[in-house]
């Protein structure tokens, strides 16, 4: 399997405090990988780390065997990578359709974009339905889903999600992951989840890694952390 991502030996540092210690991790071609662990535990950092809003002090990312250092972040989605930040982040005075033409600023194929912006629309109907509304007026689980829209109009080949269940509904977690399910199901994205709703994000993911307070402390299948003692005890409330 190809590695779309590769972390090596990354340290990141918010001035003197150091919140990435040592991170290996890969994330192969059409995966779905996830990150859980408490919160302070260094995953959202890994996440901007690799976007380029916190670059690492040492060590190396890699995406698609390009190494990622110095690099903006407008470089980093260029090249194919999109984030979904944590706590949405839309723009609230933009319609549905605005908010999703922003994430394809980038791209020049006008008919391409018209085209994922109709299967935007078959992936999210109740999207299409509102589409002339401003996006600040929709629920916070609507929001979610036009948060995940707008990074897929960039076509991403690796969609970052951030905490995409944070303060939703039980029904609208359930949708969301559903779709996580589909978009790398039928879109072929290859997927990097932070979540600290571990339970359904062991269940959606292929892999998983555990981090606490800046290190990855565990490495294994999906299946595999579920059953786990430890991981149980943890962060699944067993």
């Amino acid at each position: 399997m190809t590695n779309v991502l590769e972390l090596i030996n990354v340290q990141t540092y918010y001035g003197n405090i150091q919140a990435l210690k040592d991170i290996n991790l890969q994330v192969g071609e059409g995966e779905i990988i996830t990150l859980i662990g408490a919160n302070g535990a260094g995953k959202s950092t890994t996440l901007m780390s690799i976007s380029g809003i916190v670059p690492p002090r040492s060590g190396e990312i890699r995406f698609m065997g390009k190494s990622l250092a110095g690099m903006s972040p407008d470089r980093v989605v260029a090249l194919g990578i999109s984030q979904v930040p944590e706590g949405r982040r839309i723009f609230p005075w933009l319609t549905v359709t605005e908010n999703l033409d922003m994430g394809a600023f980038l791209r020049k194929d006008k008919d391409g974009v018209r085209k994922d912006m109709a299967h935007i629309f078959e992936l999210f109907p109740i999207l299409s339905e509102r589409r002339n509304q401003q996006g600040g007026t929709l629920s916070g689980g609507e929001q979610q889903m036009l948060a995940i829209s707008r990074a897929l109009m960039a076509r991403p080949r690796l969609l970052l999600l951030d905490e995409p269940s944070l303060g939703l509904a039980p029904i609208y977690v359930r949708l969301i992951f559903d779709i996580i399910r589909r978009i790398n199901r039928e879109n072929g994205t290859t997927i990097f989840l932070v979540e600290q709703n571990a339970n359904m994000a062991l269940k959606v993911a292929h892999r998983g890694y555990v981090m606490e307070t800046g290190r990855i402390v565990m490495a294994d299948t999906a299946a595999s952390l579920r059953s786990d003692e430890g991981v149980k005890r943890a962060y699944l409330g067993v």
